[in-house]
């Protein structure tokens, strides 16, 4: 059975025309009023739902009954990363929403190659965003993870209060860096890595004094677009 995201609070009983996003999905898969397809609203379960109506460009449903189905990990990771250049940051993100990240913070540093701001910026966001959601319809996700706007790291740390039980952890080649070990149930874990080339020392120093604390993630030197996923994996046990 299809399973396509609704931007639009879904409740058992209801009928309504999908959002534009969802409706093309379903013409794209061509249904036809009698067909039946899984949605969900990102707060949590699914639902089964009915195809009532194909229009030209609206798809009318009926929406049954609602599973509370959950398929997250036990700890909250949240990413934050200096951007890849080309098409990996499209491929990390996928990644990450398949794996169970629960948000991505697109971070430019002083060796970030792609540097957008304004229009650009926001769109650029929003096809990420985009990446997440397609990635969660196939992967049976409920809860779509959330792509922040771009920030610079200097202004991103400055907006890091404290959160108590929250963990923060800063991809390292320091000597003074420990291995990473898996999130504790219940608990949010962010993760902060560089773009290629890393992050500089007085980036290293700044990330420090937010309190996050300095890991590896093994003897190897990962890519920008791996050591996050790898971290997330070690995170979520």
């Amino acid at each position: 059975m299809p399973r396509i995201f609704c931007s639009e609070p879904l409740a058992s009983g209801l009928e309504l025309d999908l959002p534009a996003g969802a409706a093309r999905h379903v013409q794209v898969l061509r249904l036809q009023p009698g067909d039946e397809l899984t949605l969900f609203d990102g707060r949590g379960g699914e639902f089964v739902a009915r195809v009532t109506r194909m229009g030209r460009s609206d798809v009318g449903v009926a929406v049954g009954v609602h599973d509370p189905v959950e398929r997250e990990g036990a700890t909250r990771v949240h990413l934050a990363l200096g951007m890849p250049a080309n098409e990996r940051m499209d491929w990390l993100v996928e990644k990450a929403a398949e794996l169970g990240a629960d948000s991505v913070q697109p971070l430019m540093s002083a060796r970030t190659v792609l540097r957008l701001s304004g229009e650009r910026a926001d769109k650029k966001v929003a096809h990420w965003q985009a990446v997440a959601v397609a990635a969660c319809e196939q992967c049976g996700r409920n809860r779509v993870p959330t792509i922040h706007a771009m920030a610079t790291l200097t202004d991103w740390l400055r907006q890091q209060a404290p959160v108590a039980g929250d963990r923060r952890y800063l991809l390292s080649l320091t000597d003074g860096a420990g291995a990473l070990a898996a999130g504790a149930p219940g608990a949010a874990a962010h993760f902060l890595s560089g773009p290629e080339g890393g992050l500089t020392p007085q980036e290293e120093a700044a990330a420090l004094a937010a309190g996050f604390a300095p890991v590896r993630l093994g003897p190897q030197i990962l890519r920008a677009e791996t050591a996050p996923l790898a971290a997330l994996m070690r995170l979520l046990g």
